[in-house]
């Protein structure tokens, strides 16, 4: 039986390890040919190994399937060009671009330096544009031309980005970026047969590992709601042609649960039909907030508390 992704080109980015190299396996596993991007970083984005991605492009070969490995810096704008080109020059196409690749320099902001700062907005952020943007003028030039395209680009955002997270201002800054980039290139690119959507995951990997190190172990014969495993079934269904009608939309997953994340509103709101008076802020914005929902992490607090 041929899988939902039966000769679709894919390109998954941070594909060495955990939740990228559960993409790409997955991918291969339903029949698309993939190149797995990774530089083999650290958590902390410094140093370099082509390994983890030669590894999971040989177990993507030893189960039958067609996979490369290629180790372009994605947040440097020609190696995100030589990628997009990879798959292209490789398979004779692009369908699929996953943005996945990311990094962890956690501080408190009155601790975090520039450097800090830089690194993982760098990789987070640029490191979504610029594959995404030679993938898109790729696909756009396809559709000039009179082709038709089925085309994906599935960005990772996280929790800490849309909710909120102490000691991750940096990280969050970018995934939240991520998510209003997804949202707004999905309005951009529509017109060219693309869907944009991101994944918010939750999942154990290295980069997750120290947030919580009081976990009880899974037991062998139990559901491990922690696998990265887990995440890679939505991210498939997304890069498939069945999702054709699904963009512009972030969505919460971790074990088996899924669910579609919803964004900022304008909520309460009180408008006097003439510019305010500074002092008559004083009794209308605290009435506004009362009435406003709270932002998730207080919800989540807050819920803990009364338990």
């Amino acid at each position: 039986m041929a899988g939902i992704c039966e000769g679709r080109i894919v390109i998954v980015t941070g594909a060495g390890r955990g939740i990228g190299r559960s993409h790409a396996l997955e991918f291969a596993a339903q029949g698309a040919k993939v190149v797995v991007n990774d530089l083999g970083a650290k958590v902390d984005g410094t140093g370099a190994d082509a390994g983890p991605a030669n590894e999971v492009v040989e177990a993507i070969k030893a189960m039958g399937g067609e996979a490369i490995a290629n180790g372009d810096d994605v947040s440097d704008f020609e190696g995100a060009k030589h990628l997009i080109d990879t798959a292209i020059e490789t398979f004779g196409g692009l369908d699929v671009l996953v943005n996945n690749a990311g990094i962890l320099r956690d501080r408190m902001l009155i601790n975090m330096t520039p450097e800090e700062w830089d690194a993982v907005i760098r990789v987070h952020l640029r490191g979504t544009y610029a594959p995404a943007h030679h993938a898109a003028v790729y696909w756009r030039e396809r559709a000039k031309a009179g082709e038709t395209n089925d085309a994906r680009i599935i960005n990772t955002s996280s929790s800490s980005g849309i909710y909120g997270n102490p000691g991750q201002a940096n990280y969050g800054a970018a995934k939240a970026g991520i998510a209003a980039f997804t949202i707004i290139t999905a309005l951009e690119l529509g017109r060219y047969g693309i869907t944009v959507n991101a994944i918010a995951p939750g999942a154990l990997t290295r980069m997750t590992e120290g947030l919580r190190p009081d976990r009880p172990e899974v037991k062998p014969d139990e559901f491990d709601a922690r696998s990265p495993d887990n995440i890679a079934p939505l991210v498939v269904w997304l890069g498939s042609s069945q999702s054709a009608g699904i963009t512009g939309r972030v969505f919460n997953v971790a074990g088996g649960s899924i669910s579609v994340a919803e964004g900022w509103s304008p909520g309460p709101a009180a408008d006097k039909g003439d510019r305010w008076d500074p002092a008559e802020l004083g009794s209308v914005i605290p009435d506004l907030v009362a009435k406003a929902a709270p932002n998730e992490v207080e919800r989540r607090r807050a819920a803990r508390a009364a338990s």
